[in-house]
Parts: structure tokens; sequence; C-alpha cells
């Protein structure tokens, strides 16, 4: 009975222990590609821009892939519950990292940058190439300070409409 509850204890810990790449290393900075294409979107081609979307968008499958697959290793009862529980991972993973590494940031810092812009333009004399930095450099600066609360309204806004709808509990 003492070794059974060790041998839980044990696995918690080694879970605790595992890293998700994805989420707690540099790999995580792939997700806010898009944030900094759109900073530069006033000094680049329109197509680096979107280049930076297809990395973004590359991060959140593999992250989706990543949490699926981890997923489909863990002992299910049946493989219908199995496949639930893949398909829960995937879909949860891949809205989620949609929502908070691309969409929200990226609209957040293009309408930044836009209304930084317009105001520049229409409240300054300086030249075009100083609006452009200045308006890179405001959008480079508030991505660290948005990331945080993006994150954390992705999350009650997921644990409180979309989860119940799949019936997972809080992430």
């Amino acid at each position: 009975m003492a070794e059974e509850g060790q041998g839980s204890y044990e696995k918690v810990q080694e879970e605790l222990r595992q890293i998700d790449i994805y989420r707690d290393t540099p790999i995580r900075f792939l997700g806010y590609s898009n944030e900094v294409g759109e900073a530069f979107r006033s000094i680049v081609p329109v197509s680096v821009v979107r280049a930076t979307y297809v990395a973004a968008f590359a991060y959140v499958c593999a992250d989706a892939l990543d949490k699926s697959r981890k997923a489909h290793k863990k002992e299910w009862p049946t493989c219908n519950d199995r496949s639930k529980a893949v398909a829960v991972a995937a879909g949860d993973t891949f809205l989620w990292q949609t929502l908070a590494s691309v969409v929200i940031p990226g609209f957040t810092i293009n309408r930044l940058c836009h209304f930084t812009a317009v105001l520049l333009n229409k409240t300054t004399r300086l030249p075009a190439p100083v609006r452009r930095w200045s308006t890179t450099l405001i959008g480079l600066g508030a991505i660290p300070l948005i990331v945080r609360p993006i994150d954390a309204a992705v999350e009650m806004g997921m644990d409180g409409w979309v989860r119940p709808l799949y019936g997972a509990t809080a992430h």
C-alpha cells in the first residue's frame, strides 16, 4: 500500500519535471513571430509579414501535434477514449495557441501600429522614415506588455466558454 502511494508520488514528480518545449523554452517566441512582423509592417514588404504568420502557425501546429501525441501515449480504457482525448488535446491546443499566440496579439499590434502611424502622420512633421521606425519600435515595445494579459484572457475564455462544450476541465 505504501509502495503504491510512493509510485504515484514519483510519477507526479516526474510529470512536474517535464518541460513543455512549446511553452517553457525560447521556442515559445516562434508563436510571437507574427507580432514582430506586424510591428515591422511599415518597413518591410507585406510578403515578409505574411511569412511571419506562416512561422507562427507552424509553431501552433507543432504544439498541437505534440500535445495530441502525448495524449495518445497515455493509457486509456478504450480506443474511443484515446481518440477523444487525442482530438481534445489537439483541438484545445490549436485553438488556444491560435487565439493567444497569433490572432489576438497580431491584431493588437497591427492596430497599435496603425493608430500610432496615423497619430504621428497627423501630429508631427517628422520625416517618413523616422515615423515608420517609431511605429515599429512602439509595436516591438508593446509585445512583452500584451503577452501575459492575452494569455490569461484566452485561458479564462477557454475555461468559461469553450472547454465546457467538450467536457474538458480547466487547463
